[in-house]
């Protein structure tokens, strides 16, 4: 189990925690599920780019942009938004966040120009962050030895949420045009914000809590990333790898629309599937982090992803290759994923939310920096540029948890810290 580091904690009187309520396996799924569509509408415009660029007149550069602000939505969302679930109800919170992301996704499915479209975006990944105030509330509601398998349920709900979501957008898009598959959405978000309001208990408030103002609750979850070392390494990390892996997705949607593929937007979206095998290896590496091996899950994690850009850049004319890549890619991204989230999480309970929110801000900046990075390199470099984009800042994630393993052992060493194994 994760263990925190102290070397630069200041001294505080510990807060205790009463035991919360158990989550029962239905419960679990529920939360998964919703958090599952919460996110899907952040992927839907990939697989529909070519189309939304006719249907609107719009350039390849701003088609690029709608994933952009569906990326940097959710990092904003996640700093401004998720943090308020250590000072309020969280349940009021998610059923709220929920029922505005169903009606933002209306208003993208009306939008009637690029412009409104990348508004409407992110508008809806805004509040999307719903998902993000789930998946510690799950952690909360797990005994401390399944909290990785707990969270690796939730988790990939929202990995299937994405691959799913790209699915449905270009089989709907066939039946009833692009916009069909927000209103759908917008139907499910809706039912499940209900259903969460209906199922989700009251979580019991942190024992001897000051009250805190809104610019208070942001300046502690800044505050975090400086007093937490495992944090900062683990937030940045996961920012190279997620820019990797957006890199991937964003530009994958333009190579199987040209030549030697010319597949339609149901046939990308089909070929998403590939990555569901995710899912197995972020349940996989849960198990294997509960067990005390996190160290080990994060550092192949971070191998593998650098790896899978070989098959990837062999993959422009082959799609065996680019199968296998896309599935490594996949596998990677989530195993590093959880071991991320199994470390973070056992921090400090009483700000798991602050936590949450000061990883997932950097996670998603990462990939939203990898979208737009992505644009611009395939309309200069074309396949070749983006393997080799990729693959750099996969690379760079490897690095920095090397640097990660050899820092806290000196800490360690030095008696001001511990070494998660």
């Amino acid at each position: 189990m994760a263990h925190s580091t102290h070397g630069t904690r200041s001294t505080a009187v510990p807060r205790v925690l009463p035991d919360p309520p158990v989550a029962g396996r239905g419960l679990v799924l529920l939360m998964a599920v919703a958090a599952g569509l919460s996110v899907a509408g952040n992927y839907f415009a990939q697989p529909l780019l070519d189309i939304i660029e006719l249907n609107l007149h719009i350039g390849v550069t701003a088609a690029g942009l709608i994933v952009t602000a569906a990326q940097a939505g959710y990092a904003l969302g996640l700093i401004l938004l998720v943090p308020l679930g250590d000072v309020v109800d969280r349940r009021r919170l998610a059923v709220v966040l929920f029922a505005l992301t169903a009606l933002f996704l209306l208003l993208t499915a009306a939008a009637p120009s690029g412009p409104l479209l990348i508004a409407a975006t992110l508008l809806t990944a805004l509040t999307s962050v719903g998902a993000q105030v789930v998946v510690p509330f799950a952690a909360a509601l797990a005994a401390p030895a399944e909290r990785g398998r707990t969270v690796g349920v939730v988790m990939s709900g929202v990995l299937l949420g994405g691959l799913f979501g790209r699915l449905a957008s270009g089989a709907l898009s066939e039946l009833g045009g692009w916009r069909t598959v927000y209103g759908v959405n917008a139907l499910l978000v809706a039912v499940m914000a209900i259903l969460l309001h209906n199922r989700l208990p009251r979580l019991p408030r942190p024992q001897d809590t000051a009250p805190m103002t809104y610019t208070g609750l942001l300046r502690s979850t800044l505050a975090l990333l400086r007093q937490e070392p495992l944090l900062r390494w683990r937030a940045s990390i996961g920012a190279l790898s997620m820019a990797s892996y957006s890199v991937q997705l964003t530009a994958l949607t333009f190579l199987l629309a040209r030549p030697p593929f010319r597949w339609n937007a149901a046939a990308i979206g089909l070929f998403g599937l590939v990555g569901v095998i995710g899912v197995v290896g972020m349940n996989f590496a849960a198990r294997l982090s509960d067990r005390g091996r996190v160290q080990a899950v994060s550092g192949t994690a971070a191998a593998l992803l650098t790896l899978s850009w070989l098959p990837l850049l062999a993959g422009e004319s082959s799609l065996l290759w680019l199968a296998a890549g896309v599935i490594s890619l996949n596998i990677a991204q989530q195993a590093g994923l959880n071991s991320a989230q199994n470390v973070i999480y056992g921090l400090r309970p009483e700000a798991r939310n602050r936590i949450n929110s000061g990883f997932m801000t950097l996670f998603f900046m990462g990939g939203a920096t990898g979208a737009a990075l992505a644009s611009v390199v395939w309309s200069t470099a074309g396949w070749d540029g983006i393997c080799l984009l990729g693959g750099a800042l996969a690379a760079g994630s490897l690095v920095l948890w090397v640097l990660e393993r050899i820092r806290m052992t000196s800490l360690a060493r030095r008696g001001t810290g511990a070494v998660i194994r």
